[in-house]
């Protein structure tokens, strides 16, 4: 029902823009502590100098960007510190999700995980990790929102750019482009069979194996 009730808009010229430069900087097209440069920016996008300076401010806004004294701005790094705080906070919200969505998961929301973890898969192995990562906040989100947790929800989302990037740091390495989707088909298995305990138990080990490899790379 709730893919029915989905109605696409046409993007703007901003939100283009904006879709395109965040990407670029989860992927690490553009390297943190790289600076910004409006004027290629403006050139390799093909828009205005007021649309670049608009989605610069906003990525800033989510802790991509940061501004550098008399150099406008650069791709904010992600330290140590903030790395782990991250996992911390995502293993108690996501657990908790994870857990109350097996409490109250039907039939219908167990078949749309396991459809959105079969188009992750397909995406990684391709190597198509961006777009993977847009399938793999799709699949958080009806988590998160069979489970009643909204406001656990908006928690995540004001992070979500930081957790994309680290999520992406993480998916350059073969072993989780493989383990990851199986430990998210492990989690739907205990979700299905509305075994709670074993659900926050998958999601903890897989934030956790994701964490380590984190910490190597970052």
């Amino acid at each position: 029902m709730s893919n029915m009730l989905k109605v696409s808009r046409p993007k703007t010229l901003k939100e283009s823009a904006l879709e395109s430069l965040r990407d670029a900087i989860t992927s690490e097209v553009f390297k943190p502590g790289e600076r910004l440069v409006e004027r290629t920016l403006c050139e390799s996008m093909g828009v205005s100098r007021t649309v670049v300076r608009e989605c610069i401010r906003h990525l800033e806004s989510e802790r991509l960007v940061i501004g550098v004294a008399n150099a406008g701005f650069a791709v904010a790094t992600i330290s140590e510190d903030e790395v782990k705080e991250i996992y911390e906070i995502r293993t108690m919200l996501e657990c908790s999700a994870v857990q109350a969505c097996a409490e109250k998961a039907d039939k219908a929301v167990v078949a749309e995980l396991r459809n959105l973890r079969k188009e992750i898969a397909q995406c990684l192995k391709k190597e198509d990790v961006i777009e993977g990562l847009k399938l793999t906040t799709e699949f958080y989100h009806l988590i998160f929102t069979t489970g009643g947790k909204y406001v656990a929800w908006d928690l995540v989302e004001r992070l979500n750019a930081r957790i994309s990037r680290l999520r992406a740091l993480t998916l350059s390495t073969a072993e989780r482009r493989t383990k990851g989707p199986e430990n998210l088909n492990s989690m739907i298995d205990a979700i299905e069979n509305n075994d709670s305990e074993l659900a926050r138990e998958i999601c903890i080990r897989h934030l956790t194996e994701a964490a380590e490899i984190a910490y190597q790379l970052n």
